[in-house]
């Protein structure tokens, strides 16, 4: 796990609501403060959907909706004149790009070995501040995925020419 802070807020924040750059994570979980909290869960709830919907969408076989399709309500949500006071967005890997991520870190890992790899994002006191993390579904005290996973992102931010400092 790293801790990354975002110096250029303003930059990241366009990557993160006017551009796809992170609309194939799953949304987990969002947390706006403005006047008022607002909580979106991400979680997907596949019976609103019909088996055809699940399908044309790209949502068979996720808990949680990708990034993408809530983006442009997490906009609405933080636009405007001032900065939220805080927020938080919590990312996971789709069940397909994790098992492709595992198999590309050329560690003893499987995808079964991983519950989830996650970035945790957190504005708050106007700083900016990006976490990594995996969850396992085994016991391991190796730590070559974790840190795969770390120099990843770090290459995903820059490819996106998003500015970081490793605290």
């Amino acid at each position: 796990m790293i801790a990354l802070k975002i110096p250029e807020v303003k930059n990241f924040m366009n990557q993160l609501l006017c551009a796809e750059t992170f609309d194939n994570f799953l949304l987990q979980e969002a947390v706006i403060q403005k006047d008022i909290t607002w909580t979106v869960d991400g979680r997907l709830h596949t019976d609103y959907y019909n088996k055809e919907e699940l399908e044309e969408l790209s949502l068979t076989d996720l808990s949680f909706l990708p990034f993408g399709k809530v983006r442009s309500y997490c906009f609405d949500l933080i636009k405007g004149k001032r900065a939220p006071s805080y927020f938080k967005f919590v990312f996971l890997l789709s069940p397909a790009n994790l098992t492709r991520t595992v198999e590309q870190t050329h560690t003893s890992f499987h995808a079964g070995d991983v519950s989830a790899m996650f970035l945790n994002l957190k504005f708050q006191s106007g700083e900016l501040i990006l976490t990594t993390g995996v969850s396992y579904r085994i016991f391991s005290a190796d730590k070559s995925l974790e840190h795969e996973w770390d120099r990843m992102v770090k290459l995903f931010l820059k490819n996106h020419e998003i500015t970081c400092e490793e605290l």
